[in-house]
């Protein structure tokens, strides 16, 4: 097979963010600094020779593109002062743009004019569109959910999850694709007995249940200890709130759902806080918050040290925080009596911004939720044959 080399890669990842990544002179102070580098991952010291020598296909198939949890530790330690880390999140964002065909995540990460002219073109959009379509206002707290038919945006999202799917779908399969390729990983291997079923299953473990979700290696591994922060400010503790924030709000949010579509309990009725899903989500939703309301603290911080930040990887977070922080207003407008004014326009607001965040998932830092599993999985996969060939 041959290989094609592209002499313009470090031009290109440039464009993503990435510092001049030639003052590296191959010392291999990073790995050997780095508390994931291991036989089946070699951080960053192969990834910036891949680069550096323009194999874009060999970089953008690297299970430690996704692995790396960007804990920092190899910048600080660089004596060249060549970023390591920051060449890491730079070669994550021209993995996105590689995989995203439709160019859209291009001009989000390269393209800031552009980039912002499709956010706020985005979210006009949604918002003008839900305006339109807008009911009378009342003094109910079911109404509030009328104000905009909530049959209008349940198509809509189901409208917007199947484009979403389908970039993502083909995001993940040219990445599973890659990596499988990469590793000489077959349909045979996976699948093809007995043993190769348990071992497909414990990749699948490790990358859903171990990783993705317990963060065992972020915990264990990828806290600093010079500092010593406080565990309440700890970038595993903070990751993690995020996630499982996320996830358990769309677990609400879909509950709250099946039991309207069965009728139990129509959307906006006014329960208990120690209403079970009303539980779950104000819950999930307090975790989002604070994890999101650190990233930007976080963010902030660096980009006084450093310009490294890209206003895609803002656009995010932002999303996240404003779908929060309405969410939670729209719960104080429910519990009020009568429903305020500032209710309805506050639902517009969370309804077109949360709209806007599900569409924007495969363009945007949002990616790597879907991203990272994969690649965990064939890391999982090669830490197995590596354990079994013992």
């Amino acid at each position: 097979m041959s290989t094609l080399v592209n002499p313009n890669l470090i031009t290109d990842l440039q464009k993503f963010g990435a510092a001049d990544i030639n003052a590296c002179f191959s010392c291999g102070n990073c790995t050997a600094i780095c508390p994931l580098a291991d036989n089946d991952a070699m951080f960053p010291r192969k990834l910036i020779r891949l680069a550096q020598v323009g194999l874009t296909d060999d970089l953008v198939a690297s299970k430690e593109l996704w692995t790396c949890y960007g804990c920092g530790m190899c910048t600080t330690r660089c004596p060249q002062e060549a970023d390591p880390g920051e060449f890491m999140g730079t070669a994550r964002r021209y993995a996105i743009a590689h995989y995203d065909k439709s160019g859209i995540a291009r001009a989000l990460y390269t393209r800031p004019v552009i980039g912002g002219a499709i956010a706020i073109g985005a979210a006009a959009f949604f918002a003008l569109f839900f305006a339109a379509i807008r009911g009378e206002q009342s003094h109910t707290s079911l109404a509030l959910f009328d104000f905009i038919p909530y049959s209008v945006i349940h198509t809509t999202g189901i409208v917007l999850m199947v484009i979403v799917a389908l970039f993502s779908l083909l995001g993940v399969g040219l990445l599973a694709r890659d990596l499988a390729r990469h590793d000489g990983v077959t349909r045979s291997s996976l699948f093809g007995s007995k043993e190769a079923w348990g071992r497909t299953g414990r990749a699948l473990w490790y990358a859903l249940g171990i990783e993705s979700l317990g963060q065992k290696r972020y915990r264990q591994d990828c806290e600093d200890d010079e500092p010593v922060e406080p565990i309440y400010r700890r970038r595993w503790l903070i990751h993690a709130l995020t996630l499982w924030g996320f996830l358990g709000l769309l677990l609400a949010t879909t509950l709250d759902y099946g039991m309207d579509l069965l009728g139990i309990k129509a959307t906006g009725t006014p329960v208990p806080i120690w209403y079970p899903v009303r539980l779950l989500g104000t819950v999930a939703g307090l975790a989002l918050m604070y994890g999101v309301t650190w990233f930007m603290i976080r963010r902030w911080q660096a980009s006084q040290c450093n310009d490294t930040s890209k206003p895609s990887d803002w656009l995010f977070l932002v999303l996240l925080w404003v779908t929060g922080l309405t969410g939670f207003l729209i719960e104080a407008a429910l519990y009020a009596e009568p429903v305020p004014a500032w209710g309805y326009w506050v639902f517009l607001i969370h309804v077109a911004i949360a709209m806007e965040l599900v569409l924007f998932l495969p363009f945007t830092k949002f990616a790597h939720a879907m991203y990272r599993p994969v690649s965990l999985f064939f890391y999982g996969l090669a830490k197995d044959r590596s354990a079994n060939s013992v």
